[in-house]
């Protein structure tokens, strides 16, 4: 299994289609494996193919802070879990994830900048 957290300086990027990269963790039993980088493509992330080339990287959770729905549409028709609400350092949440700790906040992104959202 793997999962992705949206990343800009080490935290959860606040806003998932416009992240700078992709923090991925290979979940190695009950801990973290390696983390990883994707960059992020450029413009909208639910207008980009980053959904499938997560899917196709094996990534089934995105850790994500503030995204709107139509990414998260995209993300789930391509077979990836969204928890939204997440905030901090990307290691601390990975790690709480892991544990159990981290629920799902249906706090949606409401303000656009890339159009048909």
């Amino acid at each position: 299994m793997k999962l992705a957290v949206p990343t800009r300086e080490g935290v959860v990027d606040e806003h998932f289609g416009h992240c700078d990269h992709y923090t991925i963790y290979e979940i190695e039993g009950d801990s973290l494996g390696q983390a990883s980088r994707l960059d992020s493509p450029q413009g909208c992330g639910c207008k980009s193919n980053i959904a499938s080339v997560l899917a196709d990287m094996g990534v089934t959770v995105m850790l994500a802070g503030n995204i709107g729905q139509g990414a998260v549409n995209v993300l789930s028709q391509n077979g990836i879990q969204v928890i939204r609400g997440c905030r901090g350092p990307v290691f601390e949440l990975a790690s709480a994830y892991l544990a159990g700790k981290v629920e799902d906040q249906p706090i949606l992104c409401d303000h656009h900048n890339c159009g048909n959202h």
